[in-house]
């Protein structure tokens, strides 16, 4: 027998809940299966870095045998032997200078001149941004015959000076056209407030308009960072002296001199990956910002 709250219902009230009842079921259903399928996501690429640390915790002999996630008597020296026998300081330090290098160098070199082709009027501005931006179809290792060629005849070849220079190119074009969307984005009475104040136009530049695109720097930075760190081939090509390789090239020759100790193999790409991941960290919130601001308007 139906309650006195649904007696008290019509007919059209009734038809009505039911139709509230379902769509909040149908709304929690969906809501459901896409957090599942992000959580499954996740997982998948969570687990390849839990086994990767698992892995560098263990001996030569349990890496084959023990294939559990967590372990039970962790070898944490396996990270000193990787930094100090693997030479992963030496490695180390130099990815973080031509990284910092790069990302430095990349963001003062794009941000003058996104602001140049965002505020000043010269003649050929919009076909030297298209000339400029077209470049980003043409990846490095697309020029590296023509690279190595110019290296050669400016003695750049396994450089500091050689590996850091090619990296900044590569990372204008993309820097140009990030901060030049952003820098369009700024109200012009900012501009002329700044100036009746009495500042010139780089003033305005340093004062103005740089601090306002502080996401959009954050993220040309983690862009370039991630770039630089990663970078493999082209330091393949430049550099064959140990003591100026980077991580990621240090990685190589660590597997092809040890190439049976696997946990500190693991150990050592376990030191690679915790500068980027932090760099991420202290940047979330600007990356964030910096990727809405395009959809955003001022």
């Amino acid at each position: 027998m139906a309650s006195p709250s649904m007696q008290a219902l019509t007919r059209p009230q009734m038809g009505f809940q039911v139709q509230i009842w379902m769509y909040r079921v149908k709304r929690y259903l969906s809501l459901g299966l896409a957090h599942l399928f992000c959580l499954s996501v996740a997982a998948g690429c969570l687990f390849p870095l839990v086994w990767m640390v698992s892995s560098s915790l263990k001996t030569q002999t349990t890496i084959f045998s023990d294939m559990s996630i967590w372990v039970k008597h962790p070898h944490w020296e396996n990270y000193y032997w990787a930094w100090t026998r693997g030479n992963f300081s030496q490695y180390f330090f130099n990815s973080l200078f031509y990284t910092a290098v790069v990302v430095v160098g990349v963001i003062i070199i794009s941000s003058m001149a996104a602001y140049a082709f965002s505020r000043l009027k010269f003649p050929g501005k919009n076909f030297l941004f298209i000339v400029l931006i077209s470049t980003m179809m043409i990846p490095i290792p697309g020029s590296f015959i023509a690279l190595y060629v110019l290296l050669v005849k400016l003695n750049l070849i396994n450089t500091r000076l050689g590996y850091v220079l090619p990296q900044i190119n590569g990372g204008l074009a993309l820097g140009i056209f990030l901060l030049k969307t952003f820098f369009d984005k700024l109200p012009q009475d900012l501009e002329d407030a700044a100036r009746i104040d009495g500042c010139n136009k780089f003033q305005v530049y340093l004062h103005v308009a740089m601090p306002l695109a502080k996401p959009a720097v954050a993220v040309l930075a983690v862009f370039n960072a991630l770039a630089v760190w990663n970078e493999y081939l082209l330091a393949m090509l430049v550099l064959s002296d140990r003591s100026l390789m980077p991580l990621q090239r240090g990685l190589m020759v660590f597997q092809g001199s040890h190439i049976t100790q696997y946990p500190l193999l693991m150990a050592g790409i376990a030191i690679s990956i915790v500068p980027i991941l932090t760099l991420y960290f202290l940047m979330q919130r600007y990356i964030v910002a910096g990727i809405t601001a395009g959809a955003l308007k001022m």
